[in-house]
């Protein structure tokens, strides 16, 4: 299928545009979520398992370089680790070492969505390509798209719920909070009434 042939290719071209929309959301939502942050609360693990913000934006990195690079026979210049590749430590890449400058983390997750980027205007949606690793290794570029678009506004979830634990910062996007409006009275109020309704229901109350 070409994108560039009649109804079918401006179709496609839409669809293509609509993918890539939904997926610089979820790029921009991340960023946001580091905006305004000290050294320490950027990296500092607010799960039992470590999930941290700047290794969220060390592991999409590692994502998008994978799939978007050398899949398509479209290598990522720079390393971009994932911890099922190569030697890297398990959970390597969901984490910051203190070596690690943030803005250089920053700077490589941004030069990695501009290559992805590339792949994307280079290739017609069908184009397939051939994952490096697991059991299912030929995806479609449209394929993949989806994939990275579901991967980044997941690890985009995880990252609103450290950004709240570290200083209670909410909502979606700078210019939207997305929220229900409240004071800290307001907010206090609901997280007691929704504890309530969990003891009743869980026969605690």
């Amino acid at each position: 299928m070409s994108e560039t042939s009649g109804t079918s290719g401006i179709r496609a071209a839409d669809d293509k545009n609509d993918l890539r929309i939904y997926l610089q959301d979820a790029r921009d939502a991340l960023l946001w979520k580091l905006e305004g942050l000290s050294e320490y609360d950027l990296r500092r693990p607010l799960t039992p398992t470590g999930t941290n913000l700047l290794g969220l934006v060390k592991h999409v990195t590692g994502a998008e370089a994978l799939y978007f690079g050398e899949t398509f026979g479209r290598p990522f210049p720079e390393p971009a680790p994932l911890w099922f590749v190569g030697t890297t430590e398990p959970n390597g890449d969901l984490w910051a070492r203190a070596d690690e400058a943030t803005e250089e983390i920053i700077g490589r997750y941004r030069r990695a969505w501009a290559h992805s980027d590339a792949t994307v205007e280079a290739l017609p949606l069908d184009a397939v390509g051939r994952i490096p690793v697991g059991d299912r290794p030929e995806q479609t570029l449209h394929r993949v798209l989806v994939h990275m678009i579901a991967e980044t506004h997941r690890h985009v979830g995880h990252a609103d719920l450290v950004r709240e634990l570290i200083d209670g910062a909410t909502g979606q996007r700078p210019d939207g909070a997305n929220t229900a409006p409240g004071d800290e009275d307001w907010w206090q109020a609901h997280h007691d009434r929704v504890e309530r309704a969990a003891r009743e229901a869980g026969g605690l109350a």
